[in-house]
């Protein structure tokens, strides 16, 4: 298994649509002002964060989060705004934690797993992005999640880079891959909660 290069995902891109929308280019300024970069790199590609849909765990209307029991109301919307620029953002208060998903929709392949790691300009703000494996045959927005371990509120900009994914093939296709077993998450559009 290996890592694999910004000339293997171009072409998975192109030829399989593995990542739509796809920038073909790291992207470090829109409109005329500077960006979160985002789009392909060397050994990898930035994601973006999309506008629709950022919401952060709050005790106002729920007392406990239960994964196999999720109450939706222990998420609110965080309201988008506007900073002096025109970028849009989301604050996250200190140590809390928030949803939110991709721009690009992924379609993996059978024998390609993607890591996702955050972007350094965040981890040095004190912004940490989890998220679980991009599985072999998983289709679909990446939900992410963001913990503020900071002791400040963090900007966290939409349609910028938030995260890179990192691909590594197999050299062989793996027996059963998530759209095999249908799994849970398949096709989410969007910001899709815990499912059991």
């Amino acid at each position: 298994m290996s890592v694999k290069s910004d000339r293997w995902i171009l072409k998975m891109c192109r030829e399989h649509e593995m990542i739509t929308p796809f920038e073909e280019g790291l992207v470090r300024e829109v409109e005329g002002r500077r960006i979160i970069s985002a789009g392909l790199s060397s050994y990898g590609y930035d994601l973006r964060l999309a506008a629709d849909g950022f919401r952060v765990f709050s005790p106002i209307a729920s007392a406990e989060i239960d994964p196999k029991k999720f109450d939706e109301n222990s998420l609110i919307e965080a309201p988008l705004r506007t900073a002096e620029d025109g970028s849009l953002f989301w604050m996250l208060p200190p140590h809390s934690y928030a949803l939110g998903a991709t721009v690009e929709k992924f379609n993996m392949p059978r024998n390609v797993i993607g890591i996702c790691l955050g972007k350094s300009t965040y981890a040095r703000s004190g912004l940490i992005v989890n998220t679980t494996p991009l599985e072999p045959g998983w289709r679909g927005r990446l939900v992410l999640e963001f913990s503020n371990s900071a002791d400040l509120p963090i900007r966290i900009y939409a349609n910028e880079g938030i995260a890179q994914v990192t691909f590594f093939e197999s050299d062989e296709d793996c027996e059963v891959t998530y759209a095999d077993r249908a799994g849970k998450y398949q096709n989410q559009v969007g910001l899709v909660t815990p499912r059991l």
